[in-house]
């Protein structure tokens, strides 16, 4: 099935369009392969893909493992484990990265148990030791410290968070294999797709403007401040946990580490104190912009820009504010 495989990247696809994550890890993955003097490797499953398996060999890998069949179209955590299994145990890799995504969470370990190997969830960083050893770098006690787990088992398996890693530059003159692989379908995985349904949600860690509220928000039906300034910013509404926890607004708007990490490029952070958990998932956004009533609040010392004062005094006069702006723009373009 191809040359010697060092590192082996799960190539995620939903609806044909490989998830970002997917480009991040091979960018890592090139890395820990020219350490190993051996390959980058990745498996896309799925049906029709054949341009999607080339754009991964433009971003870096050698090999790209090609399981192509109608059945394989919609993600069954099944059938995609019993070929990446059966794919692993022919190529035998030294190291499997899986992005840290809704599908990775059900699928590597599900892969690690079926091949009696470990798995370490959610990484944000990966290294090699002299030995050859991967280094796997999560958070620990609530992402207070930074733990560093070496697997005594082989191939080693990490899943890795998104907008972790940098991608390497999209170079369509690369070449490298696409190995198309037989699939093997099993005749009943106990799982029937009866059809997929929008839940409407929104991708937070694609966002480039976030507005954020934390404990600082007293009534969740303030929330529609937000929303407003979001939707007049062209931006997102993002929540600290707490807000979360009291089912004000759901999982999917939360940063942190326990929800999204977000890069985006400007971060508002209204009335959120900065707890190393909210701050783990929002550090690396390109400027942040914090309003607190608390000037000793953690989130000040990480701000860009601050503000010491009331969120239901400022929001109200930014939403006036670009209102304003936006009217006098409309008037000056008629």
């Amino acid at each position: 099935m191809g040359g010697e495989c060092g590192v082996l990247v799960f190539a995620e696809q939903e609806d044909g369009r490989i998830h970002n994550v997917v480009y991040e890890l091979l960018g890592k993955g090139r890395d820990l392969a020219n350490k190993l003097g051996k390959s980058l490797c990745a498996v896309l499953l799925g049906h029709n893909l054949d341009e999607e398996a080339k754009e991964l060999i433009y971003y870096g890998a050698d090999i790209v493992y090609l399981f192509d069949h109608p059945s394989l179209k919609e993600f069954d955590v099944i059938k995609y484990k019993h070929n990446i299994v059966k794919l692993v145990n022919s190529v035998k890799p030294d190291i499997i990265l899986v992005g840290a995504t809704r599908i990775g969470r059900s699928l590597a370990p599900r892969v690690a148990a079926a091949l009696r190997t470990g798995l370490t969830a959610d990484c944000v960083d990966l290294d090699l030791d002299e030995e050859g050893n991967l280094i796997q770098i999560r958070p620990a006690f609530s992402g207070n410290i930074m733990a560093q787990i070496k697997t005594r088992t082989k191939p080693q398996m990490a899943t890795v968070r998104y907008k972790m890693m940098r991608p390497l530059a999209r170079d369509p003159s690369r070449k490298g294999e696409i190995v198309k692989v037989d699939a093997e379908i099993p005749e009943d995985t106990g799982i029937e797709i009866l059809g997929k349904v929008d839940a409407g949600g929104i991708n937070i860690s694609e966002a480039e403007i976030i507005v954020a509220a934390g404990r600082g928000l007293k009534r969740p039906e303030d929330l529609r401040l937000l929303e407003e300034l979001a939707s007049l910013l062209g931006g997102v509404v993002g929540s600290s946990r707490p807000l979360v926890d009291a089912g004000w607004i759901s999982r999917e708007h939360q940063v942190g580490f326990s929800g999204n990490t977000v890069k985006p490029k400007v971060y508002f952070a209204f009335g959120i104190s900065g707890s190393p958990q909210h701050l783990f998932g929002m550090r690396d956004s390109d400027i942040i912009i914090a309003v607190n009533k608390d000037p000793s609040a953690p989130i000040i010392g990480v701000s860009d820009y601050y503000v010491i004062g009331d969120l239901y005094e400022i929001i109200p006069t930014l939403i006036h504010d670009l209102k304003k702006v936006r009217s006098a723009l409309t008037h000056d373009e008629e």
